[in-house]
């Protein structure tokens, strides 16, 4: 007999195995064979793992470790982003706090500063990574601001520099007054607030009227250049070319036809801002408009704001040009309204759309090969809906900013000449021989932390050298990623794969779920509904965690987690606990009864013709089979759910206990050392099957099993064989499931008490029917208590009776002498009553138009579902009676009293 504790305990489990298997070199690819190479969305160097990272981590690891199973020559490549705005700011905190800021410290000190942090407390993530069990390849570990990296950025940059696609110019971009920087659009929150719609009154030079226009930024009419509106409404097509008088500042702005407006918006004409708006802008490119600048970059009014406003912060210039233009009659009307606000996702300040000169790259060319690569399948998105979206974006692309004023980041590789000339280089070096004696200094921006990013792929594996790695594992197999950076990084990376490396970067783009409250709203720590996996993990285990998750995964769907109570538990993690100490249950029972000489045991099929055999093999089979083709179509929680059910009902609910018998026979013969090989063949191919998504448990049960090989994630994965399929022994099984079953179902509701052996009558013409009860009656009497099994063309005739068919087989349990049919009816009897009378309470509270409109939608769901299940409850009462011999009051099918004809159900 093999020990083993009574209970899991992931604590020490986890952290030893996961030891073993770094310490080994699990984690390390082959150089051998079909090659399978995955790298990571590089997390901040400044975070630490939330719910999201747990799932997008944990489907890395289940398809890692299920190739590398499959004998894929593995590689996945962790690493961090150096996340230039936010591991800034966390310095800059630092700072603050110290009663100082980044420009005391001027920018040399100030970025070792930051280095120093990032030394002491960046990639805390990763070591986070760990807990969670991910087998990834830390020794390859990348950082986009190592020195390698950073060499494939400057190759990047000078290379499109010399292709012309690099160039400075003025294009309005997202400016934030705090941050002092432009930010991508990833950076930028957009929360809907109430907010207001003014409707202004601009007036025409000839004294003719006036026209109408809405804006949300009154502030920014100060800056306006023209007025437009469609060019098919017929309301404007008299006036276009008409002058207006711009209120407050008297310019003249043209009234112009442009297809920016749309006619069913308010007045149908819009006010045109080339300098604060980015659609704005590019109507005034179409259309040839003056650019002016009101808003500086720290949120003030300028002087071209004019004499009255300047110096003003945007907001309060807003309340004296709403009150300026008040005083002159020209504002119409003021409305409620909500919009979306978009503000900086690190201090929340308000964006200012801001017209700046920045450093932009011409997308258009280099986005057509990365268009063509989706339209012909060569990149393939799941779910499929991404791709539309993603093509849209991209037909559609504008140029990119790709400077941003911080310090810390990749330092834009431009160096400005004392006469104004751009030396571009990939190093300083480079830089003063091209100066050729010129005085030379470094543009002061970085770049855009997506321009690194965007690299990533080819970049972490060795580009611009053609390294090994880069020759073996480049392209890698699929992305998986979020739908928030599908734009800002999975774009991006196509795009660059293509033009850098000629070749799609992945052929796959798997957009994984994103984990919500059971409100559907995002977790969040700081509103406290948020789940930290760190906690989750310390109370329940990795395993527990990681298949909470994928077992709710599904493709194109969200996930809703319910947040922590306040205990500390969470249910959907407490679920797979106890999943994980279900599978360590049934491992214990096979292991303490494999006999004194395990030796004698091994994970090895032996034929059987016992119905339960043939139908374990075949049920095992089916679910190789589906978990492999769910795994290869990225339905993990398909791959999940099939698992469960297997090694829950499959197995530990029928086969454990029709083999029981034999398994734990103390007499050790051929035909109980079969049943052990088998039963342990069965366990440990489910292992194998569970490993990829629960990697603890299953190595420290199969190190415990009689196995081969150093660990169950080396072990081969399961292959499905066709010869094994056996649908007569699956329909068998069925009909037998469903007997004892049923049986059971009579003990139960007959209230029959658990030591009393029943008399089983049964009745059917089918011969192989009879056959399926006769061959396992040992079955029926041990999982049922059966004390007799009589087996005819038609049942006797018995007064008290319970009787039922199922699959063309009759059933009849004599009643006389198991139960007092009195003292049942009156059980029953009062059963029903009280069932009756809370399903009347909860009928009136239904009816109850007050409670239906102001309760919680939960609570009335949870109302009405319970009324149901009364009124189920009370209907399979009434069967009961009806077997009994019906005394007294009871209620009908339909709910009717049969005493009164009262109904307390609501049929609505």
């Amino acid at each position: 007999m093999t020990e083993i504790p009574k209970a899991y305990d992931p604590h020490g489990t986890e952290d030893r195995w996961y030891s073993f298997w770094e310490s080994r070199g699990h984690f390390k690819p082959e150089g051998r064979g079909p090659r399978y190479t995955i790298t990571i969305p590089p997390p901040n160097v400044t975070g630490s793992l939330h719910i999201g990272h747990a799932l997008c981590y944990s489907i890395h690891d289940v398809l890692m470790r299920w190739r590398r199973m499959q004998g894929y020559d593995a590689l996945c490549v962790p690493g961090t982003d150096h996340a230039g705005i936010a591991t800034q700011n966390v310095v800059e905190k630092q700072l603050r706090k110290e009663g100082s800021t980044r420009h005391d410290l001027g920018r040399e000190r100030f970025v070792e500063r930051v280095w120093e942090w990032v030394h002491e407390y960046g990639g805390v993530i990763l070591t986070q990574l760990k807990k969670l069990g991910c087998s990834f390849d830390w020794e390859r570990k990348r950082f986009t601001l190592d020195e390698r990296y950073t060499e494939a950025v400057r190759e990047c940059f000078v290379r499109w520099w010399e292709a012309g696609l690099i160039y400075r110019g003025n294009r309005v971009i997202n400016w934030c007054p705090h941050c002092l920087t432009a930010i991508s659009d990833i950076e930028v929150e957009n929360p809907d607030r109430q907010s207001k719609l003014y409707h202004l009154r601009y007036p025409f030079k000839d004294g003719s009227g006036s026209v109408v226009v809405a804006t949300t930024r009154p502030e920014t009419m100060l800056g306006d250049t023209a007025v437009a509106a469609n060019p098919e409404d017929e309301r404007y097509k008299p006036l276009f070319g008409k002058t207006i008088i711009l209120p407050l500042v008297g310019r003249e702005i043209p009234l112009i036809a442009d297809d920016y407006a749309k006619a069913e918006f308010g007045s149908g004409a819009v006010k045109v801002t080339p300098a604060h708006d980015a659609n704005d802008f590019e109507a005034g490119l179409r259309n040839n408009l003056p650019q002016v600048i009101v808003i500086d970059e720290h949120g003030r009014m300028n002087a071209q704001a004019g004499e009255r406003y300047v110096g003003l912060d945007r907001f309060e210039a807003r309340e004296r040009v709403i009150a300026d233009l008040q005083a002159q009659h020209l504002v119409e009307k003021i409305e409620d309204y909500e919009i979306a606000i978009p503000i900086c996702d690190r201090c929340k300040t308000v964006i200012e759309p801001l017209l700046s000169e920045q450093w932009f790259v011409r997308m258009k060319e280099i986005a057509q090969p990365a268009i063509d690569a989706v339209k012909e399948g060569r990149v393939r998105f799941v779910p499929s809906r991404y791709a539309s979206v993603y093509l849209d974006w991209m037909e559609n692309i504008k140029d990119w900013c790709i400077s941003r004023q911080l310090w810390w980041g990749h330092r834009i590789s431009v160096w400005v000449a004392e006469d104004g000339q751009y030396i571009v280089a990939r190093s300083e070096q480079e830089a003063i021989d091209k100066a050729a004696g010129k005085q030379i200094r470094q543009d002061e921006d970085v770049l855009d932390t997506w321009f690194s990013s965007a690299l990533w792929p080819h970049a972490v594996l060795g580009w611009p050298e053609q390294t090994e790695d880069l020759a073996r594992y480049y392209p890698t197999s699929v992305l998986i990623t979020s739908r928030e950076i599908l734009y800002l990084w999975v774009a991006r990376m196509i795009m660059t794969g293509l033009y850098f490396k000629g070749e799609i970067p992945f052929p796959d783009v798997y957009i994984y779920a994103t984990v919500l409250n059971e409100d559907g709203r995002r977790m969040s720590k700081s509103l406290g509904t948020g789940v930290d996996p760190l906690d989750m993990i310390e109370r329940y285990g990795a395993d527990a965690l990681r298949f909470s998750m994928l077992v709710r995964t599904a493709r194109g769907q969200d996930i809703k987690f319910a947040s922590v109570k306040k205990d500390g538990s969470q249910k959907q993690v407490e679920e797979a606990r106890n999943f994980a100490n279900k599978i360590w249950n049934a491992a214990r029972f096979v292991l303490m009864n494999l006999g004194e000489d395990t030796s004698a045991v091994e994970a090895r099929w032996i034929e059987s013709d016992a119905l339960s055999d043939r139908w374990i093999l075949d049920r095992l089979n089916a679910t190789i089979e589906q978990v492999t083709v769910a795994l290869e179509e990225y339905r993990l929680n398909e791959a999940a759910q099939t698992l469960y059910h297997f090694f829950w009902d499959d197995f530990c609910d029928w086969y454990i206990e029709l083999s029981k018998s034999l398994v734990a026979s103390r007499e050790m013969s051929d035909e109980v050392r079969d049943a052990r090989n088998r039963i342990v063949y069965v366990l440990e191919t489910s292992l194998r099957l569970l490993h990829p998504l629960m990697p603890f448990v299953t190595e420290e049960i199969w190190q415990r099993l009689p196995h081969q090989g150093e660990s169950i994630m080396l072990a081969p994965w399961p292959e499905a064989d066709p010869s094994r399929e056996n649908i007569q022994a699956r329909e068998g099984m069925q009909t037998l499931i469903a007997l004892i079953t049923k049986l059971r179902n009579i003990r139960s509701e007959m209230n029959i008490p658990p030591q009393s052996k029943l008399n089983l009558d049964l009745a059917t013409t089918d011969e192989a029917a009879r056959r399926l009860i006769m061959e396992n009656s040992d079955h029926i009497k041990r999982l049922v208590r059966v004390e007799e099994i009589t087996i005819n063309e038609k049942l006797p005739v018995t007064d008290k009776a319970a009787r039922d068919v199922i699959s063309g087989i009759e059933i009849s349990v004599p009643l006389e002498g198991l139960i007092d049919t009195d003292k049942e009816r009156e059980r029953i009897t009062k059963e029903i009553e009280r069932k009756d009378k809370e399903a009347r309470a909860l009928a009136s509270r239904l009816d109850n138009d007050s409670f239906m409109e102001r309760a919680p939608e939960e609570v009335v769901e949870q109302t009405r579902s319970r009324h149901e299940e009364l009124i189920a409850d009370i209907e399979k009462l009434n069967a009961t009676l009806s077997l009994l011999g019906r005394k007294g009051r009871s209620i009908t099918t339909d709910g009717t009293d049969s005493t009164d004809g009262e109904k307390p159900n609501r049929t609505d």
